[in-house]
């Protein structure tokens, strides 16, 4: 009965336009109430799900991502993806995917990155005559390559949440092929849609704007290094780290790339705020939602369904990223990462999947989620950003959905692609 309480009154509350944290806690405390369980029981899960130690990493993150794109480096990308890619049929979606790749190295946000290459490139793409449906949907789907391209806040999600202990580190890493492999795919399908659509080409603008602008790119590419190595070789924690890099960002915005005043800081300080509390809120009711899953025995239940169903690797891979993939269509990322996390894990290691791999797959997966309708946040901010109606992107995203979701399967069922890297630094 509790169960039923709880699945139905969190998918009203979504379907109603509720926000995710707050669908999430009423949803598990009327649960609770029903349960006959105190309401400070409840409080008290919420907290506990966000004094987790490891999540200070993500606020220092945020903030870092929200500096970078405020000193003018997503202009500095966009101007040496154009110089490399622009000159291909199409090549301001070819530009718009290589700059994702760029800044997921140092926003690690999906979100971010739609606002930064969105506000840019949408705008250009339509003074050159590229319709407003490819130019959002280019976009919204490479912005979902920051989640992979290491550093990722969303890793730091998974690791925290994963039932064992997990190397932050070696998920960076993992990241690193699949987050390429995806790129290279979105590259294909939006150079097919740019033929078809006879879009202009681009032009080289040059070896020495192109190496002035290389060079310029490079201080704010060293942020993800720093993060990178810095935690895998034992130099930092994770949210040491992300600490320092934040006063790298100050450093080079300041000193070196002097865009980076008083009033960007402020700004950049607010939107981390917002985004930091809006995530936490929703990691500690997720939390609750998660530890009522647990009282009420869904994983187990949950687990015995699926090794009932085969025992063997590849069914249980299909079975888990068919219920992600649905699942990611009406819920966002990080509190599906706090609930499927100890729900999944446990099986996929049971069958002999790797959980590093696997915490690659999960996030790849529910990225895709982010795009997919009826409740997907980047699509629906994608299509604010470039002023394109929700309908008219969905009905031609398929080339790009398409190629995500091959990319999905070959990282899923091709365990050395993201595997491989880490082994080389273990």
């Amino acid at each position: 009965m509790a169960l039923t309480l709880l699945l139905c009154l969190l998918f009203a509350l979504l379907l109603a336009g509720a926000p995710v944290a707050f669908a999430l806690g009423a949803a598990s405390l009327f649960a609770f109430l029903a349960l006959d369980i105190p309401a400070t029981v409840a409080f008290q899960r919420l907290a506990a799900g966000m004094n987790v130690f490891s999540l200070m990493a993500i606020p220092f993150f945020v903030f870092a991502g929200e500096l970078m794109a405020r000193t003018g480096i997503a202009w500095r990308l966009i101007t040496v993806a154009e110089s490399l890619f622009g000159r291909a049929r199409g090549g301001l979606g070819q530009v718009d995917v290589g700059a994702s790749m760029l800044f997921g190295a140092v926003s690690g946000s999906a979100a971010a990155s739609v606002s930064a290459m969105g506000s840019t490139l949408i705008p250009m793409m339509k003074e050159r005559g590229y319709d407003s449906d490819y130019a959002v949907n280019v976009t919204i789907t490479a912005a979902i390559l920051g989640i992979l391209i290491p550093p990722s806040h969303n890793m730091v999600i998974y690791a925290a949440a994963a039932p064992i202990g997990i190397d932050v580190g070696a998920l960076f890493l993992a990241g690193v092929v699949p987050g390429l492999l995806a790129g290279a795919a979105l590259m294909i399908a939006a150079w097919l849609v740019a033929a078809r659509r006879d879009y202009p080409r681009g032009s080289f603008p040059g070896w020495r704007p192109f190496l002035r602008a290389f060079a310029a790119m490079i201080p704010g590419l060293t942020t993800a290094l720093i993060i990178v190595f810095g935690i895998l070789f034992g130099v930092f924690t994770p949210t040491e780290s992300a600490a320092v890099a934040v006063v790298y960002t100050i450093i080079i915005g300041v000193a070196l790339y002097r865009t980076l005043g008083a009033q960007e800081f402020f700004a950049a300080a607010v939107a981390s705020v917002k985004t930091t509390a809006m995530v936490m809120m929703i990691i500690g009711s997720a939390a609750m939602f998660g530890w009522l899953f647990a009282l009420l025995e869904v994983p187990a239940g949950l687990a015995a369904i699926l090794t009932a169903v085969s025992d063997e690797p590849g069914a249980i891979m299909l079975l888990i990223l068919i219920i992600l993939l649905v699942l990611g269509a009406f819920m966002d990322m990080a509190p599906l990462i706090i609930i499927m996390t100890p729900i999944f894990l446990p099986v996929a290691i049971n069958v002999g999947i790797d959980p590093v791999h696997f915490g690659v797959v999960m996030l790849m997966t529910l990225g895709i989620g982010l795009v997919t309708p009826p409740v997907g946040s980047i699509l629906f901010l994608g299509c604010a950003i470039g002023n394109a109606k929700p309908e008219d992107v969905v009905k031609t995203i398929w080339p790009f959905y398409l190629a995500l979701l091959i990319a999905l399967v070959l990282v899923a069922y091709a365990p050395p692609l993201s595997l491989w890297l880490p082994a080389l630094f273990s």
